[in-house]
C-alpha cells in the first residue's frame, strides 16, 4: 500500500474530521483484505464495525485526524498497536486454522508455519517494531539482548502475581481460553492445532520473540508442567513435524526457569542457540543403545547432547539420564536432589531438534540441562543462580533461553549502559547511580589499557562494554552450572555406564 493523496470518502460526510476517519477506516478495511483474510463480501459490516469504535473513542478519532494525511503503509503503522482495531479486522480463529491447514496440505508444516507467523505480524500480535528496537549483539560466544518491552522481576512472586487473569475464563496468561481476551490485550492473538502424541495441544507465536520465530507449545489442557519421559517424546513429535525448529521445555520446578509452571507449555522457534552450535567436549557410547551417543557439551552451564536415527533410543537414553540426575546428592557441590521439606530440587531442561547436516543422514538431537534449585543462607534466591554479584546485571531466574546461551536482559540497561560509555569517554569517574556497576567499570577499564585501544574513543568503548556484558553472561552461566567442571559432569554419566569414545 503506497503512499496516497486522501481520496473523498465514500460515505456522508459531516465534518473535516469524518472526512479523515472515513479515510482511515477505508485504508485499514483495504488493508485486511489484502493481509488479514477479510472476504470482500464483508466490505461494508467491517467499515461499519471500525466506524463504531473511532465514534465511541476520542483518542481514536484524534489519532485518525492526524493519520488522515497519510498514506495506506503509514495508516496502518499508526494504528498497528491497537490492540481493539487489529483485533476488529483480524480474521475468527476458525478461518486462521482453515488457512492454515490450507497450506499445510498443499506446501507442507513449515511454509504454514511460516504463513501464520507472517499473519501475526501483520495483525500486530508479533510486535515487531518493537522487537527491532531492542539491543542485540553478539559477545563471548553468546548471543546479548535487551529487552525494552519486557519488564523486570525481581521478585519472582511479583511475577506469579502479574499471570493472574480474574475475571475470565482462563486459568492462566497461556491458556487457549486467552485467544481474543480483551482484558489483557490479547484480541489479535490467533492459535494453531498442534497434536503431539495423539493428545491435544496448541501453537502461538509470543507477542514480544527473544529470537526468530520465537512462540510456546500449549497443553490444551490445564495441567502443571513436567519433566519426564512423555516430555521426551512430545518434543521429538514436535521436531518431526516441524524439522526447522527446536522446541524445548523449562525445567519445571521454582527459581531456574519459567514463571508458568501451573500449564504445562514449551518453547521454540526458528533459531538456531548458541549451545546448539557449541562443540563437544567428550563423547561417550551409550550402553544397550548403540546408536545412540551421548555428548558432554563445552558449555558453561551442565549440559549433555545426545543424538540418535531413533526417537525410541532418544527416549530411553534421556530418561535413564533424568531418573539419575533427580535422585543424585552430591554434599560437596551442594547437591541436593531434596529439600528440607522433601520437595523435589532437581530437574532438567531437555531441548530437541532435527539435525540435517550435509553428507550425514538426518537425526534427532536432545540437549538436556542439569538444573538445582536448592537456597542457602549465603544464596537465598539459588545456589545455582546468578551470583549477587551479577545482579546489576540480571536478577531474575535464569530460563531455558539464557541457559542455551541466548540473554534476555532488562531495558533498564539501555540508558545505564549509555551512561557507563559516557562517563569513560570523557574520562570521569563512575557516576554515583551506577556505583553497581564498579565490577564492569574496571573489568573494562582494565580491557581498554590491555588493547591500547583510544579511551575517548566511542566504539572503542562500546566494543569493551559489549565484551564484558558477555564475559558476564558467561559466567552466570558458570553460576548455574550444578557441576563446577566438565570432568565432574564426566563422572556423573560414567556411573551410568557410559563409555568414553577413543
Amino acid at each position: 500500500m503506497g503512499a496516497t493523496a486522501m481520496r473523498e470518502p465514500t460515505g456522508y460526510v459531516d465534518s473535516e474530521d469524518d472526512a479523515a476517519v472515513f479515510h482511515v477506516i477505508d485504508a485499514l478495511v483495504e488493508y485486511a483484505r489484502e493481509r488479514l483474510l477479510l472476504d470482500a463480501r464483508d466490505r461494508d459490516w467491517m467499515r461499519n464495525r471500525l466506524l463504531e469504535l473511532f465514534d465511541a473513542d476520542e483518542s481514536l478519532r484524534a489519532q485518525a485526524v492526524a493519520l488522515a494525511g497519510q498514506g495506506g503503509e503509514a495508516i496502518v503503522d499508526g494504528v498497528l498497536a491497537s490492540d481493539e482495531v487489529m483485533g476488529t479486522l483480524s480474521a475468527a480463529p476458525s478461518h486462521i486454522q482453515d488457512e492454515y491447514d490450507d497450506v499445510r496440505a498443499t506446501a507442507g508444516n513449515m511454509e504454514a508455519m511460516r504463513w501464520l507467523y507472517d499473519y501475526c505480524v501483520a495483525n500486530g500480535s508479533v510486535k515487531l517494531a518493537q522487537l527491532r528496537r531492542n539491543v542485540r549483539f553478539d559477545s563471548a560466544g553468546l548471543v546479548v539482548t535487551i529487552n525494552t518491552a519486557k519488564p523486570e522481576f525481581k521478585d519472582m512472586r511479583k511475577a506469579a502475581r502479574g499471570n493472574s487473569v480474574d475475571g475470565s475464563f482462563a486459568q492462566c496468561t497461556i491458556c487457549h481460553e486467552n485467544e481474543g481476551l480483551a482484558a489483557r490485550g490479547k484480541r489479535t492473538l490467533r492459535t494453531v492445532e498442534v497434536e503431539l502424541d495423539a493428545r491435544p495441544w496448541f501453537w502461538q507465536f509470543s507477542p514480544y520473540g527473544y529470537f526468530r520465530q520465537h512462540g510456546i507449545c500449549v497443553n490444551r489442557e490445564h495441567t502443571p508442567m513436567r519433566v519426564d519421559s512423555q516430555t521426551f517424546g512430545n518434543l521429538l513429535d514436535f521436531v518431526n513435524q516441524f524439522p526447522d525448529y527446536f522446541l524445548g521445555c523449562n525445567a519445571a520446578l521454582p527459581r531456574i526457569g519459567g514463571s508458568v509452571l501451573a500449564h504445562d507449555h514449551y518453547q521454540g522457534g526458528g533459531e538456531i542457540m548458541p549451545m546448539q552450535r557449541a562443540a563437544a567436549w567428550k563423547t561417550f557410547a551409550c550402553p544397550e543403545v548403540d546408536d545412540a551417543v551421548l555428548e558432554i557439551i563445552d558449555w558453561p552451564a551442565s549440559a549433555l547432547r545426545v543424538r540418535s536415527r531413533r526417537r525410541e533410543s532418544i527416549m530411553q537414553v534421556c530418561e535413564r539420564i533424568r531418573e539419575a540426575w533427580v535422585a543424585y546428592d552430591d554434599p560437596a557441590l551442594g547437591i541436593a536432589a531434596r529439600g528440607p521439606d522433601g520437595s523435589a530440587q532437581s530437574s532438567l531442561a531437555p531441548i530437541a531438534r532435527y539435525v540435517s547436516a550435509v553428507g550425514e543422514p538426518p537425526a534427532y538431537e536432545m540437549s538436556l540441562i542439569l538444573r538445582n534449585n536448592a537456597v542457602s543462607d549465603q544464596y537465598p534466591l539459588g545456589v545455582f543462580h546468578a551470583h549477587p554479584e551479577y545482579f546489576f546485571i540480571k536478577q531474575e531466574p535464569i530460563g531455558l533461553i539464557e541457559a542455551m546461551g541466548l540473554f534476555v536482559l532488562p531495558g533498564r540497561l539501555v540508558g545505564q549502559l549509555g551512561a557507563l560509555e559516557d562517563a569513560l569517554v570523557s574520562g570521569s569517574e563512575l557516576p554515583a547511580d551506577l556505583a553497581g556497576f564498579e565490577l564492569m567499570w574496571d573489568a573494562v577499564h582494565a580491557a581498554l589499557e590491555r588493547s591500547g585501544a583510544d579511551a575517548h574513543d566511542r566504539n572503542a568503548v562500546r566494543a569493551a562494554v559489549r565484551e564484558e556484558l558477555g564475559e558476564i553472561c558467561r559466567r552466570i552461566l558458570g553460576n548455574i552450572a550444578v557441576f563446577p567442571s566438565h570432568e565432574g559432569l564426566e563422572r556423573f554419566v560414567e556411573r551410568l555406564g557410559f563409555v568414553v569414545q577413543a
